[in-house]
């Protein structure tokens, strides 16, 4: 039969309607809603097979119904379907009432309840149906698979309410449409177009003009496109978006439709390529619209778009070469070598670490593979190897160990084992008793061949072996020594590593091991002094140097030393109104009596400067120095150098700005001015050189963001080549991305967000992306606690516990910790409003009470003697954060180098409020069940004792705001 009509009439079987009636005929052809397993109860069929029939009674409107006395229309008789002669019985009726709708000339049948059917019974009827030259509609809700398919070549179309939604008639169409097309029928139901668009047809009851007009406008474009559809825009999007097509799978479809439904009440837009493009679909509009814009519909409108699918990018042949070419390219994989920088800057390590390498090497089949690392430092030419294990999912390791400062270049070499595959498989079927003769055959011959590439003493001891073999009196003899490892290895030094691949070479830097772990104490030389009007000398400060060391610091830290300028000298407070006597930032560095190349004549000459770096290594610290590249206007250079500046048309210059900070003490350098290049670099290269002849090899860098990365790449990385033992740490409060950049260019150390992460989440995501993300290999954090620029909004705010807690933190979850001096005496007195203290020392000098009450200066030295003492507070690397049921409590873990013991830290983050919690011991990292126990040292208090079981309590308050634990399993 010829498909239906997309636009059909429905009515019922009494219905005194003549399908043919020209009024109709433009509204589609009428199709009767029949249920064809109804009755009439004065039937002689219903009478005389009562078994077979299913009645229901009607209720009169008054009195009871008396089964002994039933009126003929006093209810229905419903055919039971399932029957083995159901259809028997019932067909003739059946056949008689088709004849009588094929008689009144109607279109076809729409089947009701279709899914109260048996599966034999809807077969024959559906066949029925198209005997009697009818079409047919089934209602599809509620059909099973095996009804479904009881109509398949039978049915004309399914049949869906209006209502449903438009997942569920995606649904449906999925499941349908390989059998029947899918039409809505709409009868009494309001139109909704997007619907009327995911369907191959409409089905009336009776409707009027305008009704009939409205969804023929938006079927008749459709036609043709009966096969796949799909919805491109999501549920709640207030325009949809469907594509259709003729083709059964849109994937083969050259064109189709796109369709744009409003389904909002109010205007809507739509971009017809963007809903093509997130949908992954390459097709482009045809129909003349412009591509790329959002086009307006009217509340409830839609638009048709016509589609072609758009050209593929051609690449020909040419691109891919011949199989020769090909078969020359590596058979093995070697990818995922690790660690690994992106850019190719070198992975950071300390001196005595064993690096362990990995790598992924893998092939085609079940080959046994090997690997191996080859490893030198740059100054050697032979290269050193070791074999890699192979571990699960195609990772390979090895150990990397750094025994020098510098750096180290390695790869990884991987290739087809013949030999060692031979023996993994010979073993297997040795063991299985299924070894044949051609399996020593193939053994021997492996033998034979590296004999013969062998160097002359391998091959004598080959051939003594191929003795012994031939000799052999059994095959469990040969198996031994085909299996054996000492031929193994021989066939191993002489193998010619069949499908070799190596790795591009990667780099290590191994520094010394206070570019990982050190104590930093930051001071103004010049506030070492009991008086305010008496500037500090390098004497002073060596009288301070005992007690700085007993509070467990290893590196001095100090701020520019250098002479500073006249010229818009800063007063207290950063005031630009300084009295005769007022002291000026030591950033303004440069006078008459010298720049960063010289000492404030006020702290001493060089001499007493290498005096105070001499006693400081008597003390146990090193000398660390501010390298900041700026100038105040007087300084010489500006005189001697004036193309390393870039000055104004009317001869000034811009002084230097950190908006909102506004620096007019300070000029800046110009990187690429008519003479810097390569003048300025190489006199900044010279001026930390000098500083290392005078005994300092580390150095602090003032904002090193504000200046070109080449020229720190190629700075930092001359003074390591002549000094490897060099450390710059990176003053770089800065994008996250810059101080990463700066990290793997040569910077050894960080100033970090730190300083702004105060609550649990905060230090654990920040802590958390540091140790497992690419970080991990080059960004060594270095945890200051305060600055001369930066006096947090928390310790303002804290009070002395506060103090602590910052101090707790940041010497517990990082190897680099840092003391600008005052933190040990809680000042935290601010500028109104602002990150900054009062009476600032950058301005002024500020003697102090070293011993003043309610300083934590025995917190600190706690601290120190215990990161001093224990390699895991040594790094930040092996931070794990463990379980305490309190958002304001953090409690993390670092575990030993050999494993064997966990220092433990729970800090109360509330400086104001005690806090309590239920935590867990990490029972587990020891291996331990849940109701296991482990010896416990409280590394404050010095006590002893023992958790049993995983589940603790504690209570923490503001006076005593953390814990320190070391635990180990007594066993």
């Amino acid at each position: 039969m010829a498909p239906i009509p997309t636009l059909l009439l429905s009515g019922t079987a009494s219905d005194n309607v003549d399908a043919s009636d020209p009024d109709r005929r433009d509204a589609g052809p009428m199709f009767i809603r029949w249920d064809a397993t109804e009755f009439p109860l004065d039937t002689d069929l219903v009478r005389e097979n009562p078994s077979c029939f299913a009645v229901r009674l009607d209720v009169p409107e008054q009195g009871v119904v008396d089964p002994r006395r039933l009126s003929v229309d006093a209810g229905r008789a419903r055919v039971r379907t399932d029957g083995p002669n159901s259809w028997n019985l019932a067909s003739a009726s059946i056949q008689q009432l088709l004849a009588g709708f094929a008689a009144r000339r109607v279109g076809g049948i729409i089947l009701c309840a279709a899914d109260m059917l048996g599966v034999s019974f809807l077969t024959d009827l559906a066949g029925a149906v198209r005997a009697a030259g009818l079409s047919l509609l089934v209602e599809a809700e509620g059909l099973d698979d095996a009804q479904i398919l009881a109509v398949r070549d039978r049915a004309d179309a399914f049949l869906l309410p209006m209502g449903v939604s438009a997942e569920d008639l995606l649904a449906a169409d999925e499941r349908l449409r390989t059998i029947a097309p899918l039409y809505l029928n709409v009868a009494g139901e309001a139109i909704t177009p997007e619907r009327i668009a995911l369907a191959d047809g409409v089905v009336v009851g009776d409707p009027d003009g305008q009704t009939i007009t409205t969804i023929r406008s938006l079927l008749d474009p459709l036609s043709g496109a009966q096969g796949d559809r799909r919805t491109l825009s999501a549920p709640a999007a207030p325009v949809a978006a469907i594509v259709r097509t003729g083709s059964p799978d849109l994937r083969l479809a050259d064109a189709a439709l796109l369709i744009l439904v409003n389904r909002t009440g109010q205007s809507a837009a739509a971009d017809p390529d963007l809903a093509l493009r997130s949908a992954g679909l390459p097709f482009e509009i045809t129909d003349g619209e412009p591509s790329g814009v959002a086009h307006p519909l009217d509340p409830g409108a839609f638009r048709i778009h016509r589609l072609r699918r758009k050209a593929v990018v051609a690449i020909g042949a040419e691109h891919h070469g011949q199989p020769a070419d090909a078969a020359a390219t590596p058979r093995l994989v070697l990818e995922g070598i690790s660690p690994s920088v992106e850019g190719g800057f070198p992975a950071k390590r300390v001196v005595g670490d064993d690096v362990i390498i990995e790598a992924l090497l893998y092939g085609d089949g079940h080959e046994q593979l090997a690997a191996e690392l080859q490893w030198r430092a740059l100054d050697e030419d032979d290269w050193r190897v070791a074999r890699m294990t192979q571990l699960p999912n195609d990772t390979w390791r090895a150990t990397l160990p750094l025994d020098r400062l510098g750096r180290y270049e390695f790869a990884v070499e991987g290739w087809l084992d013949r030999y060692g595959g031979y023996r993994r498989d010979f073993g297997k079927k040795r063991d299985a008793g299924v070894a044949e003769t051609i399996d020593y055959a193939e053994g021997r011959l492996l033998v034979e061949q590296a004999m013969a590439r062998a160097d002359r003493a391998t091959a004598e001891v080959i051939t003594a072996w191929l003795a012994r073999y031939d000799t052999a009196p059994d095959d469990d003899a040969r198996a031994s020594l085909l299996l054996a490892t000492d031929i193994a290895e021989l066939i191993d030094a002489a193998d010619e590593r069949l499908h070799r691949i190596r790795s591009e070479p990667g780099w290590i830097d191994a520094e010394r091991i206070e570019a990982r772990f050190s104590s930093w104490y930051e001071l103004f030389p010049r506030s070492i002094t009991e008086d305010k009007v008496r500037h500090g000398t390098f004497a002073d400060v060596i009288g301070r140097l005992p007690a700085i060391r007993a509070m467990g610091f290893d590196t001095l830290y100090f701020p520019p030393i250098h002479p500073i300028g006249q010229s818009n000298r800063k007063g207290p407070n950063n005031t630009l109104t300084p009295g005769p006597n007022d002291v000026g930032s030591p950033y303004a560095i440069g006078s008459a009596e010298g720049g960063h190349d010289a000492v404030h004549p006020a702290l001493g000459t060089m001499d007493d400067f290498d005096r105070l770096v001499a006693a400081a290594a008597d003390h146990g610290l090193e000398i660390a120095l501010d390298f900041a590249i700026q100038c105040s206007p007087d300084h010489p250079w500006l005189a001697e150098h004036p193309g390393w500046f870039a000055w104004r048309p009317d001869g000034s210059m811009k002084y230097a700005e950190n908006p909102p900070k506004k620096y007019q003490d300070i000029v800046n350098v110009d990187f690429y001015g008519p003479d810097a290049v390569p003048a300025l670099w190489i006199a900044l290269r010279d001026i930390v050189l000098l500083w290392i002849s005078h005994g300092v090899k580390v150095f602090r860098v003032d904002n090193p963001h504000t200046k070109p990365l080449p020229f720190w790449e190629w700075m930092i990385g001359d003074v390591r080549a002549r000094h490897p033992d060099a450390i710059f740490l990176a003053e770089a409060f800065t994008r996250p991305n810059m101080m990463y950049r700066l990290a793997k260019i040569g910077f050894s150390q960080s100033y970090t967000y730190f300083t702004w992460r105060n609550d649990k989440q905060e230090l654990t995501d920040y802590i958390t992306e540091l140790t497992t993300t690419a970080p991990r290999d080059f960004y060594r954090p270095h945890f200051f606690v305060n600055t001369p620029d930066i006096n947090p909004l928390y310790l303002q705010a804290s009070g002395r516990p506060g103090f602590r807690i910052r101090a707790v933190l940041a010497a517990t979850l990082s190897g680099l910790f840092g003391v600008y001096s005052g933190f040990e005496l809680c000042e935290s007195a601010p500028v109104p409003g602002k990150e900054e203290y009062l009476d600032s020392e950058k301005y002024e000098i500020r003697p102090r009470d070293w011993q003043a009450p309610g300083n934590i200066i025995a917190d600190i030295r706690l601290l120190n003697n215990l990161r001093r003492t224990h390699k895991a507070l040594q790094t930040h690397l092996n931070t794990r954060f463990y379980v305490a049921r309190n958002d304001t409590i953090l409690y993390y873990g670092k575990r030993s180098p050999d494993g064997s013991e966990m220092i433990l830290v729970m800090v109360n983050l509330d400086p104001h409020h005690p806090q309590e919690a239920h935590f867990e011991v990490p029972l587990w990292e020891f291996g331990l069940p849940d109701n296991g126990s482990v010896s416990v040292e409280d590394c404050a208090q010095g006590h002893r004792f023992d958790w049993r079981g995983k589940d603790q309590w504690i209570r923490l308050d503001p006076q005593e705001p953390y814990r320190i634990w070391r635990i180990w399993s007594a066993s």
